[in-house]
């Protein structure tokens, strides 16, 4: 078992910048892929960026060049860099572990972006 928390949501004015914290607990060295998500006003939720257990990255075309993903396996957190926010990048943003076949998903923290 994995458990996710999410914490560093806020509101924020369009070019600014946030960090959200994924800390991970339980059976941490079985997970393989980290993800954020997203989900925002009527939308479906989708996935903005991937770290893999040996660091290689991915992200959504969307915020290609203004996030970034990284790690700390010292505090098992992974981190989201947010920077030129924009309006439309408000959404609930969810955390998710996969692990031998698994998925495990956080509770959420919410990003508002004011224009």
């Amino acid at each position: 078992q994995v458990q996710v928390v999410e914490s560093g949501g806020g509101l924020v004015q369009a070019g600014g910048s946030l960090r959200l914290s994924c800390t991970a607990s339980g059976s941490i060295f079985s997970i393989n892929l980290m993800r954020w998500y997203r989900q925002g006003p009527g939308k479906q939720r989708e996935s903005v960026a991937t770290i893999d257990s040996g660091g290689i990255t991915n992200y959504a075309d969307c915020v290609k060049g203004r996030f970034t993903i990284s790690r700390d396996n010292a505090k098992n957190t992974v981190y989201l860099q947010m920077n030129s926010l924009k309006p439309e990048d408000t959404a609930v943003y969810y955390c998710n572990a996969i692990s031998r076949g698994y998925s495990f998903w956080g509770q959420g923290t919410q990003v508002t972006v004011s224009s």
